[in-house]
């Protein structure tokens, strides 16, 4: 059964929904001081729906983007998830510029 979105998550159900180690989690935890989960009797740990968002940026960060554990500490506590590193005005720049070069290659060789 599906928890309701909301819902505390154990560290064994959120190693599930990542498909990463329960261990990859603690280690997380002891290297990204914002993860940081509520821990109950017996050291059980409850995410929370900001932990668990927390943990899939990091895991987002580590294995789809490639950063390294200190890179993606970098970039979540600049406040750079890694989304969008250059200010949009300037990429639109860019792109408007990358379009015109590509216009003109087409041109060239006569496509």
């Amino acid at each position: 059964m599906k928890k309701a979105e909301g819902a505390f998550l154990t560290i064994s159900e959120l190693a599930d929904d990542l498909a990463v180690p329960q261990h990859i989690l603690r280690y997380w935890e002891s290297r990204f001081p914002q993860l940081r989960p509520l821990q109950r009797s017996g050291n059980r740990r409850y995410y929370r729906p900001d932990d668990v968002a927390l943990a899939r940026r990091i895991h987002h960060l580590l294995t789809v983007e490639g950063f390294t554990v200190k890179g993606a500490q970098k970039a979540l506590t600049a406040g750079n998830d890694g989304g969008d590193p250059v200010p949009s005005a300037v990429s639109q720049d860019i792109l408007a510029r990358l379009e015109t070069v590509r216009a003109d290659l087409a041109r060239a060789l006569g496509e």
